[in-house]
């Protein structure tokens, strides 16, 4: 059994620990609220702009010609994977670059030299950065404050490397918040875009097929797809950072519940201890007077 002033000691190191936990708690449940009233904002234009593409897409009168909706044959593949540059958020992170890893194994049929990894987040760029992937280091600190300035400059260089054919898709693996308690790994493609082809008799309730483009159907697709395509990679920032911040509360209310547990058993064990040392103390006091 350890000395009384071994647990003492360690008692004091619980204190010192919890102190820690509970505020990192705190910050992780301010920031978690914030994120949330960013997404909450942002979400339903991007829901919008889905919807307004999909009656497009699901007009009968629909010719649509645009090079980010077109599947083509797959020569080279971009990943942009989405973690956190710090870590104590639980298995967030692990969770992000096991999925990737998994990802990538699914491409090496492809070659090394034609998948490039973007990776948002410092600790995911740590682990990838061993491999021999080509892997692009210019993005990894986007994700802790999401801007719709960084995302769309990502957005448009993967744009542009899609136009150019020097990419021919791109993987999204990101966490997907759900609630405080939940939250869901996605893995989707970014390009070639994927909305759905809807029948309209089927929904119409929420979708209209019925429409007059002017100046003209192309035009107006031409416009608005890489506008939703850009606003779309800043969807899915702030999507993951409210899922790291989530993660990162929860972790630290498991922390700080499991200090609290610590700290009772080791308070039991010094009163216990406390208790022996004077009882042994009282009986050497009587035995001495009674010789």
């Amino acid at each position: 059994m350890a000395s009384l002033k071994e647990i003492k000691t360690r008692i004091g190191s619980v204190q010192s620990t919890l102190k820690i936990t509970s505020a990192m708690k705190i910050v992780a449940s301010t920031k978690l609220k914030r994120a949330q009233v960013a997404i909450q904002m942002v979400l339903p234009y991007e829901r919008q702009m889905n919807r307004i593409l999909t009656n497009f897409l699901s007009a009968e009168n629909s010719n649509i010609e645009s090079p980010y909706i077109q599947d083509r044959k797959e020569k080279k593949i971009a990943i942009v994977t989405v973690a956190s540059n710090s870590s104590l958020c639980g298995g967030y992170n692990s969770e992000v670059i096991r999925n990737t890893t998994q990802l990538l194994k699914e491409y090496e049929g492809f070659g090394k030299d034609n998948v490039t990894v973007y990776p948002i987040g410092r600790k995911v760029a740590q682990t990838l950065n061993g491999n021999t992937y080509s892997v692009a280091d210019d993005y990894k600190l986007i994700g802790d404050k999401p801007n719709y300035k960084d995302s769309s400059e990502l957005a448009r260089t993967l744009m542009d490397l899609y136009m150019k054919k020097e990419i021919d898709k791109v993987e999204l693996v990101y966490m997907h918040f759900v609630s405080t308690g939940v939250q869901l790994l996605r893995k989707e493609t970014f390009l070639p875009l994927q909305l759905p082809k809807v029948n309209p008799s089927d929904s119409k309730d929420e979708f209209n097929s019925d429409y007059i483009f002017e100046p003209s159907q192309t035009a107006i697709l031409n416009s608005l797809l890489p506008e939703y395509i850009r606003f779309k990679m800043f969807a899915t920032l702030l999507d993951a950072n409210t899922s790291e911040h989530a993660a990162r509360m929860v972790a630290m209310q498991q922390a700080t519940d499991n200090g609290n547990d610590l700290l009772q058993d080791l308070n039991i064990a010094y009163n216990k201890g406390r208790q022996q040392a004077i009882t042994n103390e009282l009986l050497d006091i009587v035995g001495g007077s009674i010789k």
